[in-house]
């Protein structure tokens, strides 16, 4: 076995929600649960309308404040305080871009038509060779052809690429076309497993570029580093 990519997932493995104080005030003031919150905005049907393109994410948080009984211009202040406890792991990006050294590195994500500029802005696009976001190609996960859509644009066949992804049904998807799943349920146990599935590489052992990985892993996995973000 060849590992020649590596793909991540964005919401919930390099961007995570780890402070849910602003979500939780959020949510309180409308007299919602974070949970509830978190589905009114995610799982309605201008959020799935956005994922794949059909509309834009303008349009989907203008009827999230609609919904909410609000006027248009409080549009940005509910969608900043919404995202206000998300964080870049740095870390993993810089992982990332390491190992573009080596591999060759995409992102997979469900997400609206302002995820890329935001990448742009919060200056991470360089840890990606590709970028596959749902909105821009009008197929969202687990559909079959949004990973088929990432192994074409790197040229890479599904038993040479490596997908992290925090929602299980995207893992069974990618493993049905062949790609080897990693289920991200922390950063450690999650670049702990994209390690060994690197370390069986053959004829990987104890190269100077093998010696560099194993520091990276090993220090993403001590210090966890997060970077609030800005949305």
């Amino acid at each position: 076995m060849l590992i020649k990519a590596l793909y991540f997932d964005l919401g919930g493995v390099i961007v995570r929600t780890e402070d849910e104080t602003s979500r939780t005030r959020l949510a309180a003031e409308f007299g919602m649960t974070y949970a509830e919150m978190d589905k009114f905005v995610f799982e309605c049907e201008t959020a799935a309308m956005a994922s794949i393109g059909k509309i834009t994410e303008i349009e989907h948080w203008l009827d999230v404040t609609r919904r909410l009984k609000r006027p248009e211009s409080e549009m940005p202040r509910l969608r900043d305080t919404f995202f206000g406890g998300d964080a870049v792991d740095l870390d993993i990006v810089n992982l990332l871009r390491s190992l573009r050294k080596t591999h060759k590195t995409g992102l997979i994500s469900n997400a609206w038509d302002g995820l890329r500029p935001w990448i742009v802005s919060q200056k991470f696009d360089d840890a990606f060779e590709y970028m596959t976001i749902s909105a821009e190609i009008g197929v969202a996960k687990p559909d079959a052809r949004i990973y088929q859509h990432a192994l074409e644009k790197l040229g890479v066949q599904a038993s040479e690429a490596v997908f992290v992804d925090d929602v299980e049904k995207n893992i069974v998807a990618c493993e049905a076309l062949g790609m080897h799943g990693v289920h991200f349920k922390s950063a450690e146990q999650a670049l702990a497993d994209v390690k060994i599935l690197l370390n069986t590489q053959p004829g990987q052992a104890g190269t100077k570029q093998e010696n560099k990985e194993e520091k990276l892993f090993n220090r993403t996995r001590r210090e966890g580093t997060l970077h609030k973000s800005k949305t």
